[in-house]
C-alpha cells in the first residue's frame, strides 16, 4: 500500500519522476541551464565581538560598521575549540542597531552573505583582497548582564513578565491535588 502523505505541490512543468518517490524532477525550462543559475549564498554565525563596533558614515550619510566576530569550532570532540575571526560589515539600520546595542565581548548572531572585494593598495603593494560577511540581520544572544569583557553590557531583548519565574514562593500557584488510586484491577492493560 502506498502512503498518501502530502509533500507539497508538484513543480511547474512536470510531476515526480517516480510516483512512489518524494524526489522532484527539475522543471523542463531549467534542465539545460548551467549550475551557476542555481546559487545559494547564506551564512548564519553566532559568536562574540572582538572589539566594540565603531559607527561610521559614507560621504552620502549612509551608516556602516565593520567588526570581527570570534566563532568557536571543534575538529574533534576531545580537542579544544579553536576560534575563527570572521570579518563582517553591516550597512544602514543594521549598522545602527549593532553599534547602539553591542560592545566588545557581546554575543551576537548574524545572518548574511559572503562577499569578496579587491582594491589596489595605495602604497604600491599591488592588488589586495578581502572576504567578509555582508550582514543582513543581527540578533541578541546574551541576556542582560551576561556579556564578557565590558562593564556596560548590551540591553537584552524584551521578555514578558508572564515568562519570568515568580520572585517569592508564596506567589507560585499551588499544584493541583489528585487522589491516589491503588486498584490494579481497573487498569485497561
Amino acid at each position: 500500500m502506498v502512503s498518501q502523505r502530502h509533500r507539497g505541490a508538484d513543480p511547474p512543468g512536470g510531476g515526480r519522476t517516480d510516483p512512489h518517490s518524494h524526489q522532484r524532477r527539475v522543471p523542463k525550462e531549467k534542465e539545460n541551464q548551467p549550475m551557476s543559475a542555481l546559487n545559494l549564498n547564506k551564512v548564519v554565525l553566532a559568536g562574540r565581538l572582538t572589539a566594540t563596533p565603531e559607527a561610521k558614515q559614507t560621504p552620502q550619510g549612509v551608516s556602516v560598521t565593520t567588526f570581527n566576530l570570534a566563532v568557536n569550532r571543534r575538529h574533534t570532540r576531545e580537542a579544544e575549540p579553536q576560534a575563527d575571526f570572521i570579518s563582517c560589515v553591516a550597512w544602514r539600520q543594521t549598522a545602527d542597531f549593532i553599534t547602539k546595542y553591542f560592545r566588545r565581548g557581546s554575543a551576537l548572531c548574524i545572518t548574511g552573505a559572503i562577499q569578496t572585494r579587491s582594491w589596489e593598495d595605495p602604497k604600491g603593494g599591488g592588488k589586495r583582497y578581502a572576504t567578509e560577511i555582508l550582514v543582513d540581520e543581527a540578533y541578541f544572544v546574551d541576556a542582560k548582564g551576561d556579556t564578557e569583557g565590558e562593564n556596560q553590557p548590551a540591553p537584552a531583548s524584551y521578555i514578558p513578565s508572564a515568562y519570568l519565574a515568580p520572585t517569592s514562593p508564596a506567589a507560585a500557584p499551588a499544584a493541583p491535588q489528585f487522589e491516589a488510586q491503588s486498584k490494579d484491577d481497573d487498569l485497561p492493560f
